[in-house]
């Protein structure tokens, strides 16, 4: 084998690793996560892992909290966010239309975003009911299907992606107490038929949830409204799914006039 190829071969697994071990601390958001979690969920010997982390740390990319011992994402990444920010503004334009949806329907409201394979809560909104779900905090990703948001924006694929998301998903989706590709093509089918994505006792027992992705044409996001699950009956949902295809479809016509608006200064004028 060519040398440089194999060295280059190296280089790319040693940054999918630390990819990945990012990936793994932002998975529990505000949490945090102790190495013995981080070697048992990447898979790598807790060697490694030490290694790895104590670098990631010297370089600000995770936090580790002395007392505690647990690993969070760490400032450098914070003040990298906040020079990306003013490119990717889709929680900002959502942010009213969440907040009327929790004013609406007074529970959760959560924006997911796509990134790749999984689904990512940028945003949420609390409604005044006095029992929340709160499964997600912001900047918690998961991969797309665990979620009414990233089933959402799994239902709105066009059938060949949807079915190859699946598939390279199957092997995360075992962490999952109820997901497997059989049941996620199965809960897909039946929310296609709702008109709607909806899930129940899925990810955290007692609780529902119902999501809508947007747009229509190249699904970027969803919104989803999540509540303990006796608040989530049919008709219940329905009137709720209603409220959030008008905010959609607001939602739909304000990105267009962004990127009429993004085109139209692009193009030279005479």
């Amino acid at each position: 084998m060519n040398p440089q190829y194999e060295n280059k071969r190296t280089g790319t697994q040693s940054i999918e690793k630390v990819v990945m071990m990012l990936r793994i601390v932002a998975s529990r958001g505000r949490s945090g996560m102790r190495i013995q979690e981080l070697t048992d969920i990447s898979g790598l010997p807790q060697s490694t892992c030490f290694r790895m982390l104590q670098r990631l740390e010297l370089e600000g990319l995770v936090a580790r909290d002395a007392h505690t011992r647990k690993y969070y994402l760490g400032p450098l990444l914070h003040e990298l966010g906040l020079i990306a920010r003013p490119r990717f503004h889709l929680s900002q334009l959502c942010d009213g239309a969440l907040h009327q949806l929790a004013d609406v329907t007074q529970d959760t409201v959560y924006l997911s975003e796509r990134s790749g394979l999984e689904a990512v809560c940028t945003n949420r909104a609390l409604g005044d009911y006095p029992i929340k779900s709160l499964a997600l905090d912001v900047g918690i990703r998961r991969p797309l299907g665990v979620g009414a948001g990233g089933l959402a924006i799994l239902c709105a694929l066009p059938e060949a992606e949807c079915e190859a998301v699946i598939q390279a998903n199957s092997h995360h989706y075992e962490k999952y107490a109820s997901f497997s590709p059989d049941f996620l093509r199965q809960t897909v089918a039946e929310s296609k038929r709702r008109g709607y994505a909806f899930l129940e006792s899925a990810v955290t027992p007692g609780a529902a949830a119902i999501g809508l992705a947007f747009p229509a044409n190249c699904p970027v996001a969803a919104i989803s409204v999540a509540a303990i699950s006796s608040r989530l009956e049919p008709a219940r949902c329905e009137e709720i799914a209603q409220a959030m295809r008008k905010q959609i479809t607001t939602l739909t016509n304000e990105l267009n006039a962004a990127s009429f608006g993004k085109e139209s200064a692009r193009r030279p004028h005479n």
